[in-house]
């Protein structure tokens, strides 16, 4: 009995069966890819959201009872002008037994930065605009505070100048166990104040760059990856810290909360860097292009560092915050900058 005999080759109609089955089996593949795609680009989601909420440390549904609404700080300082008793406050022989006399050296003293080139700005896509370009300055030696003013700094001042404290300060007097947390609630004309009342001056923006950045252009005054148990940010303290705290998160020059704590009052005005696609208009929290927003962008003062209310990413070095100078809130703080001749002089 012979073998059964086997077809040579395929009817069209099996051929055309098989391209159908080819042409469905890569469909479904194709499918299959986009959906694990998918699934991949949702879990980096996760991941990075879950990564924030550790920074953050605290639950995020609580958020709504820890943001003050727009303005709340400016209704809170009317009623505290409008309230305030005369005479409440620190005697200047009070003010100056909060610390010892070691303490007030060490916040007192400032620190040398070095002459010469540094970069400021940044290329990042995702920085705002008004943080490029990336750009090359060469600055004179200045000093700047190794640390933010404090609450003891601020009240001698205040009881020197007979100036108003800041409001949340009960009965002109500093909170419990805060002496040496940073002032704020103070205006840009108040931190004006005070550094030349000490004889110095607030710190150009530039320069506050180049204390934190140093020549390397790092991201944050340790390097370029964020880590958040080297300064406060993001609601993981929850309110200020003794700027003696983070000594890890100092800059190369040793100068602490450079990133962190509170956004900083500089002496300078807001305007866009040179080939910055930035507009001329820019006003706080807007970049549009009306006219009373000019105005207020014109008047605007740059703040650096961002706070501990803030975003984290908020604190590189390269951010330019700013807010009209008669503004005020609590996460404003400042420190005092000098030039080298005046240190020289003593003045």
């Amino acid at each position: 009995m012979g073998l059964a005999s086997v077809p040579s080759a395929l009817s069209e109609r099996e051929r055309q069966q098989r391209r159908r089955l080819l042409s469905m089996t890569l469909l479904t593949c194709l499918v299959l890819a986009l959906i694990g795609g998918s699934i991949h680009v949702v879990m980096l989601g996760r991941l990075r959201l879950a990564d924030m909420r550790r920074m953050a440390t605290y639950d995020l549904a609580e958020e709504s009872k820890r943001v003050r609404a727009a303005g709340e700080d400016i209704t809170l300082r009317e009623k505290y002008e409008a309230g305030r008793a005369d005479g409440a406050g620190y005697s200047l022989v009070e003010a100056q037994r909060l610390l010892g006399r070691e303490q007030w050296e060490d916040l007192d003293r400032m620190v040398r930065v070095p002459a010469g080139p540094f970069i400021m700005g940044t290329d990042l896509e995702r920085a705002d605009e008004q943080d490029k370009p990336r750009h090359q300055v060469t600055l004179p030696a200045f000093y700047l505070d190794k640390f933010l003013v404090t609450n003891a700094q601020y009240a001698r001042f205040v009881a020197a100048t007979t100036r108003r404290a800041p409001i949340n300060w009960k009965d002109g007097r500093i909170p419990q166990g805060e002496l040496l947390k940073p002032v704020t609630m103070v205006t840009w004309n108040d931190a004006a104040a005070y550094c030349a009342w000490e004889g110095r001056r607030l710190p150009h923006e530039a320069e506050y760059e180049k204390a934190g950045r140093g020549t390397e252009g790092r991201r944050w005054p340790w390097g370029d990856d964020m880590d958040p148990t080297r300064l406060n940010t993001y609601y993981n303290v929850g309110s200020t810290t003794r700027v003696t705290a983070y000594p890890r998160g100092a800059s190369i020059y040793g100068i602490y909360d450079l990133s962190g704590n509170v956004a900083e009052w500089t002496a300078d005005d807001l305007r866009p860097y040179a080939g910055s696609k930035a507009p001329p208009s820019l006003s706080a929290g807007n970049a549009g292009g009306t006219a009373t927003q000019a105005t207020q962008a014109d008047s605007s003062k740059v703040l650096r560092g961002g706070s501990w209310r803030g975003d984290p990413f908020s604190t590189s070095l390269y951010h330019r915050d700013f807010a009209p100078p008669n503004h005020a809130t609590d996460f404003y703080g400042f420190r005092c900058a000098s030039g080298v001749e005046r240190m020289r002089r003593g003045e």
